[in-house]
C-alpha cells in the first residue's frame, strides 16, 4: 500500500463502490457519469486503471461472478473503507483549477463579442438544468450532495454573471 499514491480519481473509485456497496469498473464509470462528472470527470480508461490500481493496493477486493460474463465485481476492503474515511476526514485545501475553455480563448485574444452570447447561453442553460434537478429529486439527496449541487448551481450563476459583465464592458469598450 505504502507504493501507490492515490489520486482524487482513486478516491473517486473508492466512494462510488462504497455507495454502491459493490461494482464492476463499467458500474463505477456509469455511476460516475450519472452523479458526479458536472464538478469531477473522469476519463473511462482512467476508471478501469484506478480499479486495476486499487485492487493491487489491497484497497479493493474482487469476485468473478459465476453467471453471465463472469464479470469482476469489486468491493471495498476494510483498508479501502479506512483509506476513504481519512481522505473525507481530511480538511487540506487544494486551489480550484477550472479549466473554463472560454477564459482561455479570453486570455489569449478572444473577441468578447463572439465568445460571450454563446457562454451566457450555454451557462444559463446548464443553471437552469440544475435548479430543475434540485427541485425534482433534492429532497432525495444527501446532505453532502445536495451542497454539491448547490455548488454548481452557484457555480453556474456566477458564469452567467461573469459573462453578461464581458458583454457589457466589450460592448462599452466598443462604443467609445
Amino acid at each position: 500500500m505504502s507504493d501507490t499514491r492515490l489520486t482524487t480519481s482513486s478516491y473517486l473509485v473508492l466512494g462510488i463502490i462504497d455507495k454502491l456497496g459493490e461494482a464492476s469498473a463499467y458500474d463505477v464509470k456509469v455511476e460516475a457519469a450519472r452523479t458526479v462528472a458536472p464538478f469531477w470527470s473522469v476519463p473511462h480508461a482512467q476508471v478501469y486503471a484506478q480499479c486495476d490500481r486499487l485492487l493491487a493496493a489491497g484497497l479493493l477486493s474482487q469476485v468473478r461472478q459465476e453467471s453471465g460474463r463472469g464479470r469482476r465485481v469489486l468491493a471495498l476492503t476494510d483498508r479501502g473503507r479506512e483509506v476513504l474515511k481519512g481522505w473525507l476526514d481530511d480538511p487540506e485545501f487544494v486551489p480550484v483549477e477550472a479549466r473554463e475553455r472560454g477564459i482561455l480563448k479570453l486570455w489569449f485574444g478572444g473577441r468578447p463579442d463572439v465568445l460571450a452570447p454563446t457562454q451566457v447561453g450555454e451557462h444559463a442553460r446548464t443553471l437552469h438544468e440544475y435548479e430543475e434537478l434540485a427541485g425534482s429529486v433534492g429532497e432525495l439527496l444527501t446532505a453532502g450532495q445536495r451542497e454539491a449541487l448547490e455548488f454548481g448551481i452557484r457555480y453556474e450563476r456566477m458564469m452567467v454573471d461573469f459573462w453578461q459583465w464581458v458583454q457589457q464592458r466589450d460592448a462599452r469598450l466598443t462604443d467609445r
